[in-house]
């Protein structure tokens, strides 16, 4: 339930960096087992003369039966990243390439700040997008990693199919992490994509879904797939 902005936003900046704020608010229900819950997110993609900001923040909100139990507040918790995009060379063959910054941060008391750089490719006509980034991570608080390395990767194909207003867009992250779960076994690394599908009905509302794709990921060890199925409200 995030990045995918900076697809969109890039396709319809048609490769312009100084565009107004792009900003949208998604709302999904996981029908993964042990989830059925929902999450909000809000995200905003801005580009400038010297690069570009994009942040999202994710509201996690917890089950029925939990709040029954009382065992949790209504909103379960929350997780941000924020990135800036460095680009003082718009107009030379570099373009496309950017230096970039990046902090993520829980309301579960721990936070990452990363480093490196991305290269945005495209179609002619930019209906096609793929954006990958590569940073060095410094984890702090809680969390740990002996191979502070993150790889991105963020798509985004207009017209899927050939269905007009059909967009198919997401993101891929791998990164390294320390992590034990409950059984004492170990990991050093995690997967999460989050391909989506959104159909646009007018000009702000658009109906759709992601499957969340994940490995070693949010303290459950190994593979899970969850289906969601939301709305997206585009300002």
């Amino acid at each position: 339930m995030k990045r995918t902005l900076i697809a969109a936003a890039l396709m319809v900046f048609a490769g312009a960096f100084t565009a107004n704020a792009q900003t949208n608010v998604q709302t999904f229900y996981d029908f993964g087992k042990d989830r059925k819950y929902v999450t909000t997110t809000f995200e905003m993609f801005k580009g400038d003369q010297y690069g570009d900001t994009f942040f999202f923040i994710d509201h996690y909100y917890t089950t029925k039966a939990n709040r029954d139990a009382n065992l949790a507040s209504a909103t379960n918790g929350t997780y941000f990243e924020i990135e800036r995009g460095i680009n003082f060379w718009q107009d030379s063959s570099w373009k496309n390439f950017s230096g970039l910054l990046e902090y993520d941060g829980s309301s579960w008391g721990w936070g990452i700040f990363g480093i490196g750089a991305k290269y945005f490719f495209h179609s002619e006509d930019f209906s096609k997008t793929f954006t990958a980034e590569l940073l060095y991570d410094k984890h702090l608080g809680a969390c740990s990693a002996d191979i502070p390395i993150k790889f991105s990767g963020v798509w985004g194909l207009n017209d899927f199919l050939g269905i007009k207003d059909l967009c198919f867009k997401g993101f891929f992250d791998i990164w390294g992490n320390n992590s034990v779960y409950l059984d004492g076994t170990k990991t050093k690394c995690s997967f999460l994509a989050e391909p989506q599908l959104w159909y646009a009905v007018g000009e702000h509302l658009n109906l759709g879904g992601e499957v969340e794709l994940s490995n070693n990921f949010a303290g459950h060890k190994g593979f899970m797939c969850n289906p969601c199925l939301g709305f997206k409200w585009n300002f």
